[in-house]
């Protein structure tokens, strides 16, 4: 039986509602879950009408009032925020709240078992912040939820296209959300180390048997010696060595530029990056549309696309699907995988 999938509406005041009204409407999603939408139905009705999307809703207080066998498409909205009124394109407490309540019930949804996994469409982390909510984005909200502290999340590119490896290519940060200039104060041999294992685990998970993972230096050319920098000496190289004394392929530390571009031509099936846009430049230049965010750590299946709200093509039916979808899938792939479970050797934040 296919996976039951919460698909939230994020921000919608941005492109949330209409790629996942496109996204429902396209039948690679159809084929490889039982969707749920998860929002306000007026708003997410007016997304389908800017799509031209043609399927029926069943709107519903409860998940447990879902009608499966039937057609008609499930939407239950767990938030009492009124965001009808809401206006297009401009950052708004009360859609950041909204994103906010979708993503907790989806969450928790999940936790209980009534659906498999959860994509989610963007949120904007100012409309956040307008609403109170001291979060950095997804990955530290879902933490939250589930009780966990240590987590990361990977952008994971399917294999196809410019992606040579047979497994795709998955990239995990061993810090995330946070300032270039707090970066080296922030790695650590223990954080570096449970980055490499995490990258190892979740190749595993997806049918890798022997994961190949490479790991970026910090600093230009590798810190030249010591001349531009001795994080790799200190802390990355250490980490590598442990990550190797406990049976994981593990290479490195290497240039950030070199490595990527081994990764991507199938040399290694992960990578460990130090920071955020050190993983996302390269994958997102190659694949945008295609790169899918896996956060890892948790107890549950969370995927989403990389980009972000858009606003400035919100509501004008440009947006497109394509990279929602393959979230979607890939949620679909992981929760369907016969060694599926909590992903629990990841590293604190």
């Amino acid at each position: 039986m296919l996976p039951r999938i919460a698909l939230t509406l994020g921000d919608v005041a941005g492109i949330g509602p209409e790629i996942v009204a496109r996204s429902v409407a396209d039948d690679r999603l159809r084929n490889c879950c039982r969707p749920v939408v998860v929002g306000n139905p007026v708003v997410f009705q007016r997304a389908m009408s800017l799509t031209g999307a043609s399927f029926e809703l069943q709107t519903v207080a409860k998940l447990d009032e879902i009608d499966w066998s039937s057609s008609r498409i499930p939407c239950w909205n767990p938030s009492a925020v009124d965001v009808t009124s809401i206006p297009d394109a401009r950052i708004d407490g009360r859609a950041g709240r909204a994103a906010y309540d979708y993503l907790v019930a989806s969450t928790h949804a999940a936790l209980l078992g009534e659906v498999e996994g959860i994509t989610t469409a963007p949120l904007n982390k100012a409309a956040l912040h307008a609403a109170g909510l001291d979060y950095p984005g997804h990955t530290e909200i879902l933490a939250a939820e589930c009780g966990v502290t240590e987590f990361a999340m990977m952008l994971y590119l399917p294999s196809g296209g410019a992606i040579h490896g047979p497994d795709g290519l998955g990239v995990a940060h061993v810090t995330l959300h946070t300032s270039i200039r707090s970066v080296p104060d922030l790695l650590t041999i223990p954080h570096i180390l449970e980055t490499i294992q995490l990258v190892d685990r979740f190749l595993k998970r997806i049918g890798c048997h022997t994961p190949r993972v490479g790991v970026c230096a910090l600093n230009p050319h590798g810190g030249e010696g010591g001349l531009f920098g001795n994080e790799e000496a200190t802390v990355i190289a250490p980490a590598v060595d442990m990550a190797r004394s406990q049976g994981i392929v593990a290479t490195g530390p290497i240039p950030a530029d070199a490595l990527l571009r081994r990764a991507v031509q199938g040399e290694f099936d992960g990578v460990a990056a130090m920071y955020h846009d050190q993983g996302h430049i390269a994958l997102k230049l190659i694949g945008f549309d295609r790169a899918v965010n896996v956060t890892l750590g948790l107890p549950v299946v969370r995927t989403s696309p990389s980009h972000g709200t858009a606003f400035d093509i919100a509501w004008q039916g440009q947006a497109s699907c394509l990279g929602f979808v393959e979230a979607v899938r890939t949620a679909a792939m992981i929760t369907a995988s016969k060694s599926a479970r909590p992903n629990t050797a990841v590293r604190p934040q």
